[in-house]
C-alpha cells in the first residue's frame, strides 16, 4: 500500500474516531466515567493497527521465556503496570477504573490476538490520547527492550495467572503513605520498639 494512500486511511479513521468523541462528549459531557461507543472503540482499534509500522508488527520476541524470565516480569508488571491494569491484566483497579478509555483486559482476544511485534512496540511507545505511557528504551528504562520483550511474555501468560502468583504479585505492588506507616509500625513492633502513643485528643471519649 502506498504512503500516501496509507496516510489518508489513518487520517479518516481519525476523522472518525474525533466524531466519535465529540457525540460522546456531548452526551456525557467530560466525565471519565463515560464508557467509549462500541463505534469508537473500534475505530481507535484499527487506527492503532493502521498507526503501528508494518516492520514492528512483524517483530520476533528475541527473548527466549523461561520460568526467572516471565517471574521477573511478573514483579515488574506488579511494579509498574498493575496500578492501571491490576495484577490480573483486568484492568480494574482504582486508577484503571477512573480513566478513560478504560485499560483493555490484556487476558481478551483483542490483545491476545496481538502479534508479539504490536505488543512490543505498544508498550516502548504508549498510545495516544490513552493513558497508556511510552517506556521508550531511549530513557533507558527497560533495559535496552528486553524488559518490554519479557512483559510479552507475561502478558500472554495472564490469561493462565495462579491463586499463588498473584499473592506474590501483591508484595511488590506500590504501596501508598497508609501502607507504608502500617508495615513500618509492624516492623518496630517485630524489632521490640514501643508503640508511639496516639494523640491525647484521640484517647479521649466523649462523656
Amino acid at each position: 500500500m502506498k504512503r500516501g494512500t496509507l496516510l489518508i486511511i489513518i487520517g479518516v479513521a481519525l476523522l472518525a474516531v474525533a466524531f466519535g468523541i465529540v457525540i460522546s462528549v456531548l452526551h456525557d459531557g467530560l466525565s471519565a466515567r463515560a464508557t467509549p461507543t462500541r463505534l469508537e472503540a473500534v475505530l481507535a482499534r484499527n487506527a492503532r493497527h493502521l498507526a503501528i509500522p508494518s516492520n514492528a508488527r512483524l517483530a520476533q520476541n528475541p527473548v527466549l521465556e523461561s520460568p526467572e524470565d516471565l517471574r521477573e516480569a511478573r514483579l515488574h508488571f506488579a511494579d509498574h503496570c498493575a496500578i492501571c491494569h491490576a495484577n490480573d491484566g483486568s484492568g480494574h483497579s482504582d486508577i484503571g477504573d477512573g480513566l478513560y478509555p478504560k485499560p483493555p483486559d490484556l487476558r481478551l482476544a483483542q490483545t491476545q490476538n496481538l502479534s508479539d511485534g504490536e505488543l512490543f512496540w505498544i508498550i516502548e511507545n504508549g498510545v495516544r490520547f490513552t493513558g497508556m505511557p511510552a517506556f521508550s528504551t531511549n530513557g533507558g528504562n527497560h533495559g535496552g527492550g528486553q524488559d518490554s520483550w519479557k512483559l510479552v511474555h507475561f502478558i500472554r501468560h495472564l490469561p493462565h495467572l495462579t491463586a499463588a502468583e498473584r499473592l506474590e504479585m501483591e508484595r511488590y505492588n506500590p504501596k501508598g503513605p497508609e501502607d507504608r506507616a502500617e508495615e513500618q509500625e509492624e516492623n518496630d513492633f517485630l524489632n521490640g520498639a514501643t508503640p508511639k502513643a496516639k494523640p491525647e485528643s484521640q484517647n479521649h471519649h466523649r462523656e
